[in-house]
């Protein structure tokens, strides 16, 4: 978090960034939050990412427990992509790999700026991939779900 204080026509600011994702950074302004869109994404310092890791497994008790594992990228299969339209978070995903959806069905639901977005199929088939899971965040168009 970085903290500044700013005087625009002779009123002071106290200015706090809270946190900075692709081109929104969300900042509080004397007290009061915001989230800001920049024009372009700021690039910050390269620094470890997130990675999801699944729970370890029950190990017999002779052998000795195992570090659990990064969670494999997952690939999109082959078919129609469903995009992210905006940048945001998933709040869930509505459907499974092997279901059946027909144009408008709601396949994930992703909140952007405090609202919650239906995320719809384009077209009708069978759902191939799921690229992401609840919890994730997303950039505007990146592959939610493949449907074939």
């Amino acid at each position: 978090m970085s903290k500044y204080q700013y005087k625009v026509n002779g009123v002071d600011y106290n200015v706090e960034i809270e946190d900075i994702e692709g081109n929104i950074a969300k900042v509080t302004v004397n007290g009061k939050p915001f989230e800001v869109e920049l024009k372009e994404p700021v690039k910050k310092p390269s620094r470890p990412k997130k990675v999801h890791v699944s729970a370890p497994t029950a190990a017999p008790a002779a052998a000795p427990a195992a570090a659990p594992a990064a969670k494999p990228q997952a690939t999109a299969g082959s078919g129609a992509k469903v995009l992210a339209p905006l940048p945001g978070t998933i709040t869930d995903v509505k459907v499974n790999v092997g279901d059946m959806v027909k144009s408008g069905d709601t396949v994930v639901i992703l909140e952007a700026m405090k609202m919650q977005n239906n995320i719809e199929a384009d077209n009708s088939g069978k759902v191939t991939s799921i690229l992401v899971t609840r919890g994730d965040t997303v950039m505007e168009g990146a592959v939610l779900v493949t449907i074939e």
